[in-house]
């Protein structure tokens, strides 16, 4: 039996549709950032309950009118989401620039947390080899204590094989930065131990090569690369903890799609170390361990560090703020939505008629 639709329906409804024309058209007239956060939030609630809508006028064969409209509604908005989406190293460059910075500042309270349980391992690590020196020999291995008790850096093997000691940093430091992340999988399991353990053990072998007055050679090696690596680990601690909110603090959502939105969010934060673990996995295989001067690797491991946090600090724009792509917007607003047990209390549009009355 063929569906008819109410006046009553079409009346609810039309509103909602011309709103959702009236943001393509600023869209599409003045770009993205023509709109702001909570517009393209608006946007993407207003698109899935068109396509919700555009499915029941199918269904009445005397509302092809209304069906046709809501459907080029729906092609305009598609049509906006993929041409606004930049391609190749362009797309790259531009989400760096633009949307990481805003990225990790509006994540800063994980980053923060992953900073805490760093300092925290190394506290611990300084105090438990300050008080006990056998803590040392027990974490840091027999050989590696007898180098430091030699005064001699272990860094020594990297000098000749430079072009593969390099390879092999990267890949260990970007093993290191995904076990932190994903991880959080584990009720935040993986990005807790990871941050403290780095913490610990940079804490003890600072203190042990400090006992053995090679203080200058170990911080002028960490300087150059550690600029950039330390910090890129902690940001994937943070990652990895936003991953972990999304598993114990699922909120309004249901749990799969809390993870599911907390995994987008985390991706995006980690993604962006990806390009610092390279610039760092470089400097560590030629520049840190070379014979350049030390005043000369001090400053470049302050200038990198320097140009990070004015990087991803600096005030942003509150169009780069608020609009990352409209793609990414629009996607993680849908989730927001699709996700919420109980819709209605987000929506200032009433609930969404899912059957027509």
């Amino acid at each position: 039996m063929a569906t008819i639709l109410s006046n009553q329906w079409l009346a609810k409804r039309r509103p909602y549709w011309d709103r959702l024309a009236v943001l393509l058209g600023e869209a599409g007239a003045g770009g993205v950032r023509r709109l702001s956060r909570a517009e393209l939030r608006e946007t993407a609630l207003l698109y899935r309950q068109a396509a919700s809508d555009l499915s029941t006028l199918r269904q009445d064969s005397t509302a092809r009118a209304y069906a046709e409209h809501v459907n080029q509604l729906l092609a305009r908005a598609h049509h906006i989401i993929y041409s606004s989406r930049r391609k190749g190293f362009l797309k790259i460059f531009y989400f760096l620039r633009d949307e990481y910075p805003a990225i990790v500042q509006r994540q800063i309270r994980y980053v923060l947390l992953a900073l805490v349980l760093t300092l925290a391992g190394a506290s611990l690590g300084s105090v438990l080899t300050l008080a006990r020196p056998q803590f040392m020999r027990h974490l840091l291995g027999p050989a590696m204590v007898e180098t430091i008790e030699r005064h001699e850096m272990w860094t020594h093997s990297i000098v000749g094989i430079e072009p593969v000691a390099s390879s092999a940093i990267m890949t260990n430091n970007l093993s290191v930065c995904f076990i932190a992340f994903a991880g959080g999988i584990i009720f935040g399991l993986g990005p807790v131990y990871s941050m403290f353990f780095n913490g610990l053990l940079l804490g003890v072998i600072g203190v042990a090569c400090a006992q053995h007055g090679m203080s200058v050679d170990l911080w002028s090696f960490v300087a150059p690369h550690g600029s950039l690596e330390l910090p890129s680990i902690v940001l994937a601690g943070g990652a990895g903890l936003r991953l972990a909110h999304g598993v114990l603090f699922p909120g309004l959502y249901r749990r799969r799609d809390s993870i599911a939105l907390a995994g987008v969010e985390a991706t995006r934060l980690v993604s962006g170390v990806i390009p610092l673990l390279i610039i760092a996995g470089t400097l560590e295989g030629f520049f840190s361990p070379s014979n350049a001067a030390v005043w000369l690797k001090f400053t470049v491991g302050g200038l990198l560090f320097t140009l990070l946090l004015v990087w991803l600090f600096r005030p942003l724009r509150p169009a780069a703020q608020s609009s990352v792509s409209l793609s990414s917007a629009l996607g993680s607003a849908y989730r927001l939505a699709l996700g919420a047990r109980n819709v209605n209390q987000d929506l200032k549009y009433g609930p969404i008629w899912r059957n027509p009355q």
